[in-house]
């Protein structure tokens, strides 16, 4: 190890190494170099540096200096679900970036628990919290300002703090624009060809329920009740749902828009049970991106949704003196069938 031998590098060993003040080396290693308009090639090259020499921070000794911990959270609904692993995995890599650490929990969409969840976090000393998909987040802000905890809702909005969430409307106006003009490639589609499966009482759905309406009352003419199936985000809600149409008509619905990829799996549970001429024909429209629905016997288009960029605006948010809670939104993207785009995964370094 060149200059500094084999001890782990301190911060005078960078400031020598890249030739820039331990000041500057010290704003770059935590976070704050933005704010103190270092130019990004400095912040790049000390980080560099930091990595081949072995820096590793003392957050503990850090925090007692500056009443920070170094510790950013990020309160998600739940795990398994691959919208929201891409969302931890930009957030891990955005909260690193910044020479902070990342903490992901989960709290399985149960409102109470998201309140202990969040008492048990800012026992820890956190900095930030982003809360995500959250099924009270008025209620998870009311804990946080009791705290002092400066956070930003993320997926789904609150009234209290701020929020950055897709542009589920739109979104949804892709989508369902895009199932109706393939399937009108093979025929006529009438009101009653086109379904919605999925969604709750919650923002997300409203927006995406409304947006499919709108779009299909302009297509098509009509949009009857009949035609939302609300089951939740719920894989076995939603299997039974299309069970139930199944057995009332003998078919699926020529085409159909699945409100998560939650509800898509919920769709697979029920393929899995009945032969493949009862969905050869099918359109399907998700509101999710999973390379592996992509690529499915039947078109299946998708919305991606750019978790990425609200991490980035969050953390803008969260950086800024004032933080009035508005809703900002984030367009997501339309994602034709049997296409697989890179994600978070792809930035990971390979392990020889």
């Amino acid at each position: 190890m060149t200059g500094i031998g084999k001890k782990k590098a301190t911060i005078y060993d960078l400031s020598i190494l890249s030739g820039a003040s331990p000041s500057t080396v010290s704003a770059v290693l935590n976070g704050s170099w933005r704010k103190r308009r270092i130019k990004e090639a400095t912040a790049q090259l000390i980080r560099q540096l930091a990595n081949e020499h072995g820096y590793t921070a003392n957050l503990q000794a850090r925090g007692l200096r500056s009443s920070r911990s170094g510790l950013v959270g990020l309160l998600l609904p739940v795990h398994d679900n691959r919208y929201f692993s891409s969302m931890a995995q930009s957030f891990e890599a955005q909260v690193r970036s910044r020479g902070q650490c990342p903490l992901v929990v989960s709290a399985c969409r149960d409102p109470e628990e998201e309140r202990q969840v969040v008492e048990t976090l800012i026992s820890y000393s956190i900095d930030e919290l982003f809360i995500a998909g959250a099924t009270d987040p008025d209620g998870v802000h009311k804990v946080c300002e009791k705290a002092g905890l400066k956070h930003v809702n993320i997926d789904l909005p609150g009234t209290l703090a701020p929020s950055i969430i897709s542009d589920n409307y739109e979104g949804a106006r892709m989508l369902t624009q895009a199932i109706i003009e393939r399937a009108l490639e093979d025929g006529p589609l009438s009101p009653d060809d086109l379904y919605l499966f999925g969604g709750r009482n919650d923002h997300a759905s409203h927006e995406r329920i409304r947006g499919f309406r709108d779009v299909k009352r302009a297509s098509l003419g009509a949009d009857p009740d009949v035609c939302i199936q609300p089951t939740g985000y719920s894989p076995a809600m939603t299997a039974r749902a299309f069970e139930a149409f199944y057995e009332d008509h003998g078919k699926l619905p020529r085409a159909f828009f699945v409100n998560s990829s939650i509800n898509l799996e919920g769709l697979m549970r029920f393929l899995a049970l009945h032969p493949h001429e009862t969905f050869a024909d099918i359109i399907v429209g998700c509101y999710d991106y999973d390379p592996f629905g992509s690529f499915l016997p039947f078109p299946v288009f998708m919305i991606r949704q750019d978790s990425d960029a609200m991490i980035t605006k969050g953390f803008a948010i969260l950086d800024a003196d004032r933080r009035p809670p508005t809703t900002h939104l984030v367009r997501p993207s339309l994602v034709p069938p049997r296409t697989a785009l890179i994600g978070p995964l792809d930035a990971l370094k390979d392990i020889e």
